[in-house]
């Protein structure tokens, strides 16, 4: 006689206590709980073959256990997951959302930057993960603390247009005194071409005749950056 698949596998309602995520959190914390628990607490259950830890441990294997790459998926890429419906995709994508908006929040205080590593990390979380080009400036006071950072433009896969005047208009308009300009390759290439050495020496010569200095240009990548200023090529 041919046993039952769905009555051999293993549910999570079996497992020790200790090992149940929902339990797992209640009594140890979040901190201790994989991401795929965590993710299994979201969609409460897996599919016939698959507990929910299992099935989502399979999605996280699918982006090579890469939070940032699960972020990007669509409703539509998560349903292709046996067991994963609309409503649990929507929920996967929410509670993404919801940790993204959460770390721009901490970002709303006006850091101060030490360096260029300070830079990626306030940068980072807006373009790096981009599938087109986009150019950013952040406007300093006396103190390198960040008054304002802006999206200056938005271009293709390869370039975007940057406006030099729009760059210096606003830092005149909220009395900046500094700036430090940023874009992304979504190639994932650090090096900078020519035409980001030509622009970089541009809006220095403009920063220069306004008495309003160019600090440093990153190039930001998904997990790095270049730095014109580290690498003394400002």
């Amino acid at each position: 006689m041919k046993k039952n698949k769905a009555m051999d596998r293993v549910t999570i309602k079996s497992w020790a206590i200790d090992d149940r995520p929902r339990e797992k959190l209640l009594a140890k914390g979040k901190s201790v709980l994989s991401d795929a628990e965590l993710i299994a607490i979201l969609i409460a259950s897996g599919n016939r073959e698959e507990s929910a830890v299992d099935l989502s441990k399979r999605i996280l294997l699918s982006v090579e256990n890469n939070i940032n790459q699960l972020a990007k998926l669509s409703v539509a890429q998560l349903m292709q997951f046996k067991g994963i419906g609309e409503a649990k995709a929507v929920s996967i994508i929410t509670a993404l959302e919801i940790g993204k908006r959460r770390h721009f929040e901490s970002l709303l205080e006006r850091p101060k930057i030490k360096g260029s590593k300070d830079v990626y990390a306030l940068i980072q979380p807006l373009i790096g993960e981009l599938d087109h080009e986009e150019f950013w400036v952040l406007y300093l006071d006396n103190s390198n603390k960040v008054l304002q950072k802006k999206q200056l433009s938005r271009g293709g896969i390869t370039a975007t247009m940057v406006d030099i005047r729009l760059v210096f208009k606003k830092a005149v308009e909220i009395a900046s005194v500094a700036i430090i300009v940023c874009h992304n390759h979504p190639s994932g290439k650090l090096k900078p071409s020519a035409s980001d050495k030509e622009l970089t020496q541009k809006i220095k010569q403009s920063g220069d005749l306004l008495d309003i200095k160019l600090l440093d240009h990153l190039i930001i990548t998904q997990k790095d950056y270049f730095s014109f200023a580290d690498n003394g090529v400002l």
